[in-house]
């Protein structure tokens, strides 16, 4: 489609709003008013992590507990709530850090006020304002169309229309939308919330959202867990308050003492801890990351798309030789070429070189023009001279303005194999808005590009083949053009012309499982491939910059935009590389393995204490005997095995490639690892109860059973730790030495009311806690071989 219009200059031109009409309307409240949340506000972070469902049974527990028990056995309730302020504390720092990304990200228009074009924020639109735009430029407001050059929108944002639509003066345009070739002007007749697309989304630059197994499997996780809690909770509370004849004070502290461990409360914490840091620690390195679990999608990609102008190589370019053909007067040559580049009021990277190298055209009038456009792959202009020779020329791609057999191509294709990137000056006798403008037209000039190639890249490249991460260019650029940079870049693969792909989905997977490089790729065609990548159970992250690459970044799992890329890339991208280095994707995706990896590892640790801790509670209600623990020891264990080590765990780095089936991977060590625990801790209880029978002393029992629960948990702790470093040891030891003191200090001893009592009883624990290691050591290798993910 084209759109021939006559000149800006020959249009009466909209001069926009003055100072004072602005001023009034902003009175009104006639502003694009329509909040751009970065991230969550200081009040939704507090209530998110203070109004949980845990922290109300924890803090109602924790209430009881002050009235009925000492202080010791209420420390639980100061955890959490040293917990709950961590999290606030790392996701604020987390939000100030997305807030100030976003400045910098944010899209700012370009309006007409008091008759000069000036840059302002999208928050200062207002009704009536006239903005410019150009290829890339997204649509922020509603608006109708003032001028128009050459002007193509692209709506599949909204409408799901993948071809784009010409406007003219008067026609309608709406936020959502984007430029994909020409330009022109529009006056806002909607602004903030009335506009089309605040209706479909509170943020027009957001209609979908990743998806996050991690969150939505920790939702499932906690699900289970209240199931199992309910009733194990409730035949806890009646056997010690009404079966057994104990001390009211005394009972209800072991009740809640075996309540309270049933709660992975510190579990979702981690979670959002871990996201917050990664995003702190990312937003150092430029990154803005627009979805939090675009970090977790990023590390679970396999497969990543990548555009190579603007991702490979540099925007820029450079016009290194002139060949005219058919002796055409190479004089000549350089005044078409520097028209046509001066007739542009809005040149591409290769435009922008030709107007660098020749920039003698401004004798020329134009009268007609046909903007770049991907999926045309040139673009032209009609001239009149001012000695009355008038022409129409073209200027693209030489395989798509030429016919097969042309000498020119041979010529091209020896140029491209050289990395060079080579476009074709033709003369045409059709007009512009003919659709086979380019048929039957004359070759006067190759001219040739060289692009200049990111230092970075192959670096990176390498790193996403250390990771087993497949690497895949998909280029518009001639294919063996396109294959000697990602030669020249250390990527191996064949090269393959995306016009010879299979349109139908299954043989286009095939053939881009087996290809590296794709040349000559249409925008639609990039979807299209995203589509077949994913159907074959690929993830895919999809990089670019530019207006093509925007319906391929939508449809990719991840999309990543550049910081300099267009408007439209940046609104669509999940993450955006604010300093356009290619080289911060590995830091992306090494922090998202880091916080999916360690999750799962902490998540194993937490949901083995709800495991034990519900078998616990049933093996008492069963037996009739009353609960082991008091909520003090359960706060000493978890701090010792779970809470200090899972926060160090956490945050620990992983390269690991993170995996799906985030709960079956838990849970399946979770539950064996549990019930061992629970197991074991109960037999070492019920002996103990055996051996003191004559002193009746619980505290010598509870001592007992804490010491074996202890050191299993330690083993437990030992094994999610593996692979062993110096820092991991040296964490575990730790702990160990902890749990030592503690036993070792009389003042510790009396505090935690733990006591060993005799030499019998601490060895058959001790017995029974290697027994136990030694089963969780051949239940988890049983495990891994019959249930592998």
């Amino acid at each position: 489609m084209t759109d021939i219009d006559a000149p800006a200059t020959q249009r009466p031109a909209a001069t926009g709003l003055t100072a004072t009409e602005v001023a009034d309307r902003v009175a009104r409240g006639q502003v694009n008013d329509v909040p751009v949340h970065s991230s969550r506000s200081i009040g939704e972070i507090v209530r998110a992590n203070v109004f949980t469902r845990f922290n109300a049974i924890i803090g109602i527990l924790w209430l009881i507990m002050l009235a009925v028990a000492p202080i010791q056995d209420s420390l639980f309730g100061f955890v959490i709530l040293a917990n709950t302020g961590i999290g606030i504390l790392q996701e604020w720092r987390a939000k100030k850090t997305l807030d100030s990304l976003a400045v910098i990200g944010e899209v700012r228009p370009t309006v007409r006020r008091d008759g000069a074009a000036v840059v302002v924020a999208t928050s200062e639109l207002v009704l009536d304002d006239v903005m410019e735009f150009g290829p890339g430029d997204k649509v922020v407001v509603d608006g109708v169309c003032v001028e128009a050059d050459g002007l193509e929108i692209d709506e599949s944002l909204l409408t799901g229309e993948a071809d784009p639509v010409v406007k003219r003066p008067g026609d309608q345009v709406l936020s959502g939308s984007f430029v994909v070739a020409g330009g022109g002007a529009f006056r806002a007749t909607k602004v903030g919330r009335e506009a089309y697309a605040a209706q479909l989304a509170e943020e027009a630059s957001r209609f979908t959202l990743v998806h996050s197994e991690l969150r939505s499997g920790i939702s499932t996780i906690l699900k289970y867990v209240t199931w199992m809690m309910v009733p194990a909770a409730i035949g806890l509370v009646i056997t010690q308050l009404f079966v057994k004849n104990n001390d009211l004070g005394d009972s209800v502290a072991r009740t809640i003492g075996g309540i309270v461990p049933m709660v992975p409360e510190g579990l979702v914490l981690l979670t959002s801890v871990a996201f917050a840091i990664g995003v702190i620690r990312l937003g150092r390195k430029q990154c803005l990351v627009q979805e939090l679990p675009a970090i977790e999608g990023l590390a679970r990609v396999d497969t990543v798309c990548l555009d190579k102008t603007g991702t490979l190589t540099e925007g820029g370019m450079d016009v290194t030789e002139l060949r005219a053909l058919d002796g055409a007067d190479e004089t000549y040559i350089r005044r078409v070429l520097g028209a046509l580049g001066t007739s542009d009021p809005r040149p591409n990277a290769s435009l922008q070189a030709i107007i660098d190298a020749y920039p003698d055209g401004e004798d020329w009038r134009r009268t007609g023009s046909l903007p770049f456009s991907s999926a045309r792959k040139y673009s032209g202009a009609s001239f009149s001279e001012e000695n009355g020779e008038s022409g129409t020329w073209l200027l693209g791609a030489p395989d798509v303005l030429l016919t097969d057999g042309d000498p020119a191509l041979t010529e091209t294709e020896r140029l491209n194999e050289q990395g060079l990137r080579v476009l074709l000056l033709v003369r045409t006798a059709r007009g512009l808005d003919d659709p086979d403008v380019a048929k039957g037209a004359r070759p006067f000039a190759l001219v040739v590009l060289e692009q200049r190639l990111r230092p970075d890249a192959a670096d990176t490249l390498r790193y996403f083949a250390e990771q087993d991460v497949h690497a895949k260019v998909i280029s518009g650029d001639n294919a063996v053009s396109v294959g000697a940079v990602a030669a020249k870049l250390g990527l191996k693969g064949s090269t393959v012309d995306a016009r010879r792909l299979p349109a139908e989905r299954e043989g286009m997977a095939a053939a881009l499982d087996d290809g590296t490089v794709f040349g000559r790729v249409t925008p639609q065609q990039k979807r299209d491939m995203v589509g077949a990548l994913q159907s074959r159970g690929h993830t895919v992250a999809m990089t670019g910059d530019g207006v093509n690459d925007v319906l391929a970044l939508k449809d990719a799992d991840i999309g990543v935009a550049m910081g300099s890329g267009s408007e439209a890339t940046r609104a669509v991208a999940q993450i955006v590389l604010l300093n356009n280095s290619f080289a911060t994707l590995p830091s992306v995706v090494a922090e998202g393995r880091r916080v999916i990896g360690n999750i799962t590892r902490v998540a194993t640790l937490f949901l083995v204490k709800t495991v034990y801790s519900v078998l616990l509670a049933l093996l008492v209600v069963c037996w009739g005997v009353e609960y082991p623990f008091l909520p003090r020891h359960l706060t000493l264990l978890s701090t010792l095995t779970i809470g200090i080590p899972a926060f160090f765990l956490a945050l620990a780095p992983n390269k690991e490639r993170a995996r799906p089936h985030f709960v079956r991977r838990v849970m399946r060590y979770s539950i064996p690892g549990g019930v061992v625990a629970g197991v074991a801790t109960f037999v070492t209880y019920l002996i103990a109860r055996h051996e003191y029978v004559g002193e009746g002393s619980l505290d010598a029992e509870t001592s007992a059973a804490t010491l074996t629960l202890f050191l299993i948990s330690m083993w437990v702790l030992a094994i999610i730790a593996r692979p062993y470093t110096w820092w991991r040891v040296l964490l575990v030891a730790s702990m160990g030495v902890a749990f030592v003191v503690v036993l070792m200090v009389p003042w510790l001893q009396e505090f935690f009311a733990l006591k060993l009592v005799g030499v019998t009883m601490p060895w058959i624990a001790v017995g029974i806690s290697v027994v136990a290691a030694v089963a969780l050591e051949i239940m988890w290798k049983w495990v891994d071989r019959r249930f592998p993910v």
